[in-house]
């Protein structure tokens, strides 16, 4: 998976809020991170659910 770092911007992929862009604001562990965005809730995330956009 491409680089999972705290900031960096992502598209949820699974779930409710598949489609939302959303923020990595913290690591779990090596297989969960916490996001938040405009339509994503402060939540936990599997990082396999997750698209990491171009910077």
């Amino acid at each position: 998976m491409a680089s999972i770092e705290v900031g960096r911007k992502c598209i949820k992929t699974a779930g409710r809020e598949a489609g939302q862009e959303c923020e990595i604001v913290a690591i779990i562990d090596e297989n969960y991170v916490e996001v938040k965005g405009d339509g994503v809730k402060n939540r936990r995330c599997n990082i396999q659910h997750l698209e990491p956009l171009a910077e």
